[in-house]
């Protein structure tokens, strides 16, 4: 399948299915994608490596924002959230934090209404300094695929030490202030049948919710090519049935088809 990568630090602005008008800003290199996860079902396709080396520099981050928030206040169409998400894992950034406080004195000068929000795979918040920033941000979007150690590394394939019981407890440490972002789907790769939405993976994803106790939790499935190949989209339908079990517990619950 056609995957793609971003060919720019700030991309955008794309109409996103969950946060509104979204101006991107990708920090992996343009021409890779640096990750933590391999995930199988990435729209930017198998990840190349983990060396965060080639990362643009926060002062070229910091210009190449300011020089689109700018031309989007000439046009007079700034965006709904300046979204960090892009050609891998925006934590793994050396310079995160600092990148974090420039953007947001920038959303603060140019696009006040704006939200900034970072789309995380949750692999770097063992660290203080990239916990604080997420604390900092608006939306503040972590991924849970699952809460089956198996299944979680089927679907999302880290490249690097993880586990279902640590991300849990690393989760806790934001007392709510985050974003649970899971994506569902159904297929077959390695040789092995997936699917997150059995109920014994319901039950385990709702139990971990509690535990979590997130402000939100965003539900999704495929929307584009996958690197793997034989996934399949879960029904939109399907997607609200889970959604309700998960409201039926006292959270707010977004579904995207």
């Amino acid at each position: 399948m056609g995957t793609f990568l971003f060919d720019s630090i700030i991309f955008g602005p794309v109409r996103s299915r969950r946060l509104g008008l979204s101006l991107g800003v990708n920090l992996p290199p343009i021409d890779s994608k640096v990750c933590s996860f391999n995930c199988i079902y990435c729209e930017c396709g198998w990840t190349a490596s983990m060396n965060v080396s080639r990362f643009p520099s926060r002062e070229q981050v910091r210009i190449a924002l300011e020089r689109k928030l700018r031309a989007m206040e000439n046009d007079a169409e700034l965006p709904d959230v300046i979204t960090f998400a892009g050609n891998g894992e925006p934590t793994m950034h050396p310079h995160f934090s600092g990148i974090i406080d420039d953007t947001l004195a920038q959303r603060d000068a140019l696009a006040p209404r704006a939200r900034v929000a970072v789309l995380s795979n949750a692999t770097m918040i063992f660290k203080p300094e990239v916990r604080q920033a997420l604390l900092r941000v608006d939306q503040n979007i972590l991924k849970l695929d699952s809460a089956v150690e198996a299944t979680m590394r089927l679907i999302d394939q880290p490249l690097m030490r993880h586990s279902v019981e640590v991300l849990i407890d690393s989760l806790r440490l934001f007392d709510g202030q985050l974003i649970v972002q899971t994506m569902f789907l159904r297929g077959r790769i390695e040789g092995q049948a997936i699917d997150n939405t059995t109920p014994i993976e319901v039950q385990a994803w709702l139990c971990a919710l509690e535990q979590v106790r997130p402000q939100q939790v965003m539900v999704y499935t495929i929307a584009r090519d996958t690197p793997a190949m034989g996934l399949q989209r879960v029904p939109i339908a399907e997607l609200e049935a889970i959604a309700v079990q998960a409201r039926a517990r006292g959270f707010d619950v977004q579904v995207s088809g």
